[in-house]
C-alpha cells in the first residue's frame, strides 16, 4: 500500500510544471469566443490552488458550464479562440480617480452581492470610468450608481492576459450575470 500511495504522488509530481509561478497559488479567467462571438468566460479572484489546475478548471468551465451559452461542441473547436487572464493580487481604493482605464479592472462589493469585470472589458466596450463602475455593479446585482455608497467596496486588480490575437467582440456589459462570492464566475 505505501509503495502504491509513493507511486500516485510521483506520478501526480511528474504533471506539474517546473515553472514556480504555474506552481503557485493563482487566479484566472479563461475567455472563449467561437467566430469571434463570446461563448464562455469563467474565472476566480480567490487563489486557493495552483494556477496550472486553475487555468485548466476555468477553461474547463468556460467550454461547458457558462449558463449563458450551449456547451463548446467539437465542431467550434477550429473557430474557437481562447483567452487566459491571470490576475494580480485586488486592492481596495477609495476613489474613484484611483482606476485606471485599460490597467485596471473591478470587483465590487456590497453585503454578499459581488460582481468583476476584466480590465479589457471597460476596453472592448470603450467605458469609461463612471460607466465600467456602473456595469460592474449591475453585474453584482447592485444598482448602477451602488458604488457611490461608503458600504460599497470597490477593488482593482490588474490582468496578464494571454491568448489568439483574434477580434473578441463580447456581449453588453448590461447582459452579464450577477454571481455569488465562491463561484467560478462568468464573463468577466
Amino acid at each position: 500500500m505505501a509503495s502504491r500511495v509513493g507511486a500516485d504522488r510521483a506520478a501526480a509530481r511528474a504533471d506539474e510544471p517546473d515553472a514556480p509561478a504555474l506552481a503557485s497559488p493563482g487566479a484566472a479567467f479563461v475567455t472563449l469566443h467561437v467566430d469571434g462571438a463570446l461563448r464562455g468566460c469563467i474565472g476566480t479572484s480567490e487563489r486557493r490552488r495552483s494556477l496550472w489546475h486553475v487555468v485548466g478548471e476555468m477553461a474547463s468551465a468556460a467550454a461547458t458550464r457558462d449558463p449563458r451559452f450551449p456547451p463548446i461542441d467539437v465542431a467550434d473547436l477550429p473557430v474557437m479562440t481562447v483567452e487566459i487572464s491571470v490576475l494580480s493580487p485586488d486592492v481596495v481604493i477609495h476613489r474613484p480617480e484611483e482606476i485606471e482605464i485599460g490597467r485596471h479592472g473591478l470587483d465590487i462589493r456590497r453585503g454578499g452581492a459581488r460582481g468583476l469585470l476584466l480590465p479589457q472589458v471597460a476596453v472592448e466596450h470603450g467605458l469609461d470610468r463612471e460607466t465600467f463602475l456602473a456595469a460592474t455593479c449591475r453585474k453584482a446585482g447592485l444598482p448602477a450608481d451602488a458604488w457611490h455608497d461608503e458600504a460599497t467596496e470597490i477593488r482593482v486588480f490588474e490582468a496578464e492576459v494571454f491568448g489568439d490575437d483574434a477580434a473578441r467582440p463580447e456581449a453588453p456589459a448590461e447582459t452579464e450575470r450577477p454571481v455569488a462570492p465562491d463561484e467560478p464566475r462568468g464573463d468577466a
